[in-house]
């Protein structure tokens, strides 16, 4: 996994950017790698949908929103953009947004996750 912060291990700096609009942050941000996931570190949900992606053998990038100093701001974007009050985990396969746990497990039970993961070059077999 890449993680943008150091509490995982390796360190993935986020570019800093002259972007004002955290919805325009979050999308640039989703569009870098094949799996991002917009995460807080104290989360339960997020450490779960995080071991379900390495599970499988994907390795997906993880924003710590809580570890970042934009994190507040992309949290309430997050939250807007998922017309929710629960902005994680947030998932973006190959740029697109797939939604909060409910979306990705649902994903994952009906067959459909893992073609989405092929056809991003997240997943090879």
């Amino acid at each position: 996994m890449h993680y943008q912060t150091e509490s995982w291990g390796s360190y993935m700096p986020t570019r800093s950017a002259n972007v004002g609009d955290p919805l325009e942050l979050i999308e640039r941000l989703a569009s870098e790698n094949a799996v991002v996931i917009f995460s807080m570190s104290t989360c339960c949900m997020c450490h779960a949908i995080k071991r379900l992606f390495c599970g499988m053998g994907v390795n997906p990038t993880v924003h710590e929103l809580d570890e970042d100093p934009r994190g507040k701001d992309m949290e309430r974007a997050l939250m807007r953009l998922l017309g929710n009050s629960s902005a994680v985990p947030v998932v973006f396969i190959g740029g697109k947004l797939v939604g909060a746990m409910d979306r990705v497990m649902a994903s994952h039970i009906n067959g459909s996750l893992v073609p989405l993961l092929k056809e991003a070059g997240a997943l090879w077999l």
